[in-house]
């Protein structure tokens, strides 16, 4: 390696020296990786590169109107900062973005960043009624891996016409473009919740009973089910014993009351209910988001996976006919947090939501080596790779930003 081209983080505090980092990454054809806090650093392949581009500098709330509902910030700007001045105006970035370091053992990061929020396009439980990051993204400026600014969006729900940029780069993991700033609609608070316990349901009856709670009148904003193996790492042990399938309902206390009560009424045929009350719900669903059960400092493999919500049991049951895992569900059933309790076994795990009709599965924890022997994300059909690739030259045509951490041919 030449003098110039000796192993270089770059510390950028604005938009114009994140250009001209890109810029010089382009003129020597040098890649880099893109840094927040680092905490979602062991996600995808392992990078191998000489240089990063650190945004933790890039830091402030440019601009926040609460009554407006509208929040613009550095990329860099730390989502506990964030979350803290929307909660002293009762307010929430609603789609809760859930928190890596524990899971992932990088507690020495902090929680992310706003831009990496957006970038891995981030969501909690609460996606079913709220959606993730790219729902509520109003507008970015970003730099390209062409070393261009792009601006896209603005500072109103309605303002997108051509290409919504902001959702396009949502979820590519830094390897399209550099967010320099977001912005995000935000929304007020639930001025109290409540959690709905029916214990003791086997897989299959849950998937039935959150069904028929999602499809009822009570506005359910968040459905899980914690099999036995599971359920007493939750909330300090709060939980009754055995399988506890859990429902979340937020707003007015008068309207939780209510419609919780009718709940408890449609579905206690089922099962024992009872009911959460607002500090250990929060509780509750941080840990579900956080995914508390598998945060127990190993490199044992943790995949997350989506797939109709009334397939994840069905999935669960056949590879535990063939394999040791533990897993719980979120989204009603259609996301399932799974660890193997020995190696990752993408082609066992990726064969058998095939067979289900399809879905996704993204290796989340795992060592390095095995990062670089096995597609982390879900590997592409033909067309879409092709596509894909195409997006990647159009954006970052020399390939620098974060080359490879998707999938080894980008």
């Amino acid at each position: 390696m030449t003098e110039a081209l000796k192993s270089e983080t770059f510390t950028p505090e604005n938009e114009e020296q994140v250009l001209e980092a890109v810029q010089w990454a382009v003129s020597e054809h040098a890649p880099v990786e893109i840094i927040g806090h680092g905490s979602k650093r062991a996600i995808g392949r392992p990078l191998q590169v000489a240089h990063g581009i650190d945004l933790s500098r890039m830091t402030g709330v440019t601009l926040y109107e609460p009554e407006e509902l509208v929040l613009t910030a550095r990329a860099g700007t730390a989502l506990d900062e964030i979350e803290a001045l929307l909660a002293e105006n009762g307010q929430e970035l609603q789609f809760e973005p859930m928190d890596y370091r524990s899971l992932l053992a990088s507690g020495e990061c902090g929680r992310g960043t706003i831009g990496a929020v957006l970038a891995t396009n981030l969501a909690g439980p609460r996606r079913l009624k709220a959606g993730a990051a790219r729902d509520h993204a109003l507008g970015i400026r970003a730099v390209t891996g062409r070393g261009d600014v792009i601006k896209s969006g603005g500072r109103v729900v309605k303002n997108v016409t051509g290409y919504d940029l902001s959702r396009g780069l949502s979820g590519s993991w830094g390897t399209l473009a550099v967010f320099t700033e977001v912005t995000f609609k935000v929304l007020p608070r639930a001025e109290t919740q409540a959690t709905l316990v029916v214990s003791g349901l086997n897989d299959a009856d849950a998937a039935h009973v959150m069904a028929q709670a999602m499809g009822s009148n009570a506005e359910v904003s968040s459905a899980a089910h914690l099999p036995e193996s599971v359920s007493a790492k939750f909330v300090f042990g709060a939980l009754p014993q055995g399988a506890a399938t859990v429902l979340r309902i937020e707003g007015f206390a008068h309207s939780v009351d209510y419609r919780l009560t009718n709940l408890q009424n449609a579905l206690d045929r089922y099962g024992a209910c009872r009911r959460l009350e607002a500090d250990e719900t929060r509780l509750l669903w941080q840990q579900i988001r956080d995914v508390e059960p598998f945060c127990d400092d190993t490199e044992r493999p943790v995949w997350r996976i989506s797939v109709a919500p009334g397939a994840g049991h069905q999935l669960l049951a056949g590879l535990r006919l063939q394999t040791g895992v533990d897993a719980f569900y979120d989204w009603q059933g259609g996301l399932v947090w799974l660890r193997m309790e020995a190696d990752a076994e993408a082609d066992l795990v990726r064969g058998a939501i095939n067979a289900l009709g399809g879905g996704h599965a993204t290796l989340v924890r795992a060592n390095g080596a095995l990062r670089n022997q096995i597609p982390v994300f879900e590997p592409e059909e033909a067309t879409l790779a092709a596509l894909s690739r195409r997006l990647k030259e159009q954006f970052d045509p020399e390939f620098i930003l974060n080359p490879g951490r998707l999938s080894a041919d980008l």
